[in-house]
């Protein structure tokens, strides 16, 4: 059982920067990728930002050259630095992992948090 914990989220003005955090909690072996996805209302959800094999990473069209994904040093922890925010921007944040468990020999466990909410005024 891996549990994810979101933090950062809030209401700031178009133009402003927020900064997501995500913890991955259990009995985690590896990290395969660790990212970002989001939703807007009466929209569906759609990949952000993810990192795979700790150093690769992949953005939305709509986000690149304004967020910026990181991994935590020796932490299982991903970050998402947003800059630049617009107001369709505004969504539902969820946090997104895929690890290997045990010691190694365990299965890959996908695992979501609970979301976060950003919200950009305009």
């Amino acid at each position: 059982q891996v549990q994810l914990v979101e933090s950062g989220g809030g209401l700031v003005q178009a133009g402003g920067s927020l900064r997501l955090s995500c913890a991955a909690y259990g009995t985690i072996f590896s990290i395969n990728a660790m990212g970002w996805y989001r939703q807007a209302p009466g929209k569906q959800r759609e990949l952000v930002a993810v990192v795979t094999g700790g150093t690769n990473t992949n953005y939305a069209e709509s986000v690149k050259g304004r967020f910026t994904i990181s991994r935590g040093n020796g932490a299982n922890t991903v970050y998402l630095q947003m800059n630049s925010l617009k107001p369709e921007d505004t969504a539902v944040y969820s946090c997104y992992s895929n690890v290997k468990t045990g010691s190694g020999s365990g299965p890959n466990i996908s695992s979501w948090g609970k979301g976060t909410l950003v919200t950009v005024s305009s």
